[in-house]
């Protein structure tokens, strides 16, 4: 499967699978009928909390669910986010790594000794460039900010997690990803789920664990050293 995900990746305008190292940022919820409004104080103090922090990383347990299989695909990762910035490893040992910073995605497959670039400044306006936009979702600096991209449709709290569910303000972004849910705990705001709806009606979980706020991230995490056997393409050039 990871290999088809591969070759997907280059039709990265149209494939649904691209999105899945979005899934960290944004869980999709049913939603609740509750007010958001019912929420905004905590709310605010979420915001307040994303106002001072500088970078957060933590572990997570991904879950897939396609229509085209009977059971879901579970793996295990670690991420690391910084503003502009992250690193995102699939699988023990990490069979897929995602490292973006302000002018690049990278993506890269150990195993198969490939990696992609994908320069974000070379991004035709469309789709693609929406769903990339969302990758600044995952430290919004307020609300105000966040809410130009997302609409705030409706919230709900369980087991002291809440859940916020949005939906791109977008059309074209709304024809790549339904909605979105951000849900954090409430007794110390780290993130806690997320969760991505696509169009065809395939999903992404992520249940994160062990989450640490604002410690020290070397710089060389979003980088990669790959080596001279490696093959590298730019998609997008072609």
């Amino acid at each position: 499967m990871r290999k088809n995900f591969g070759k997907e990746t280059k039709n990265l305008g149209t494939s649904k699978n691209f999105s899945w190292f979005l899934g960290f940022l944004i869980f999709v919820f049913s939603a609740s009928g509750l007010r958001a409004a019912d929420y905004d104080a905590q709310f605010n103090q979420w915001f307040a909390v994303q106002t001072n922090l500088q970078s957060w990383a933590g572990d997570f347990i991904q879950t897939r669910t396609l229509t085209v299989l009977n059971q879901p695909l579970v793996s295990h990762g670690k991420v690391w986010v910084k503003p502009g910035e992250f690193r995102w490893e699939l699988g023990q040992p990490a069979q897929t790594i995602v490292l973006r910073t302000p002018a690049q995605l990278l993506i890269v497959y150990p195993r198969l000794k490939r990696a992609e670039k994908y320069p974000l400044d070379a991004v035709p306006t469309g789709p693609m460039k929406d769903a990339l936009s969302l990758l600044d979702a995952s430290l919004p600096r307020d609300r105000a900010t966040m809410e130009k991209s997302f609409a705030l449709l409706s919230a709900m709290e369980t087991n002291s997690i809440l859940q916020m569910t949005l939906q791109p303000r977008s059309e074209a972004a709304r024809k790549f990803i339904g909605q979105i849910v951000i849900g954090f705990r409430t007794n110390d705001f780290t993130i806690a789920i997320t969760e991505m709806k696509f169009a065809d009606g395939s999903k992404l979980h992520n249940d994160f664990t062990n989450v640490v706020l604002n410690a020290p991230i070397e710089p060389k995490m979003f980088t990669a050293d790959l080596p001279a056997d490696y093959t590298i393409s730019e998609p997008l050039k072609k």
